[in-house]
């Protein structure tokens, strides 16, 4: 009964660290609900084209801290406090906080897209697996300059680099490969409406880094596509 206690808190607390909607917090601070402009979206990636890269890159790394300090405080934490399996909670943990932030109760439940709490969380859970699936990701944003695409096939390399990596053992990283599964088709059903303008070929492409970091767009210069 007290484990049971144990991993309810530990899902709900991660839970609540991850419905935290930093996209929305910094576009308020910023003076508008980014909600209304660009894809709508509270992430990372819509905070950088509407608000500009430094506000883009404060989200993610708040996002990001957050997916990591969800399993690698609370997680580890609830494991010695209950005497957890160490590798469920952490499990439970990184996809609670990847459901918080995806479906904010702060924000009738329409977060981000989960890629950058889900970089948090495993690079606590699985961090060599991880590193591969994020230079994946900064390989292909840096040849075709789609975040979309990028994060949709680093998730999907995700689960095969676990399995590559631990082929000898599999039972031992069932939890951490049942998670990498789900949320690999997480990723790619909130990139839906991404996917189909990827095949029509009118999806935004991230501009290079130096001209935003020269020219971050405010609000006003940002017209809805």
């Amino acid at each position: 009964m007290l484990a049971l206690v144990g991993y309810v808190l530990a899902v709900v607390l991660c839970y609540l660290l991850g419905s935290i909607p930093f996209g929305y917090l910094i576009g308020r601070m910023g003076g508008i609900d980014i909600r209304q402009w660009g894809s709508k979206n509270v992430g990372a990636t819509n905070v950088a084209r509407v608000l500009g890269f430094r506000r883009g890159v404060l989200v993610f790394v708040l996002d990001t801290l957050k997916g990591a300090a969800a399993v690698g405080l609370l997680g580890r934490g609830f494991t010695g406090w209950f005497a957890l399996n160490p590798s469920l909670c952490l499990v439970l943990s990184g996809a609670a906080v990847v459901l918080g932030h995806t479906f904010t109760c702060w924000l009738q439940f329409k977060g981000g897209k989960g890629v950058a709490t889900a970089l948090g969380a495993w690079l606590v859970l699985a961090p060599i697996a991880t590193l591969i699936a994020l230079a994946v990701w900064i390989l292909l944003v840096a040849v075709w300059r789609y975040v979309s695409l990028g994060s949709i096939v680093a998730a999907v390399a995700l689960p095969c680099v676990l399995v590559a990596l631990n082929y000898s053992r599999l039972d031992a990283v069932l939890p951490h490969l049942v998670f990498a599964i789900l949320l690999t088709v997480l990723v790619i059903v909130r990139h839906t409406s991404n996917i189909g303008r990827l095949l029509k070929g009118t999806e935004s492409k991230a501009r290079p880094i130096f001209y935003k970091a020269i020219r971050s767009p405010r609000p006003r210069d940002f017209q809805e596509k």
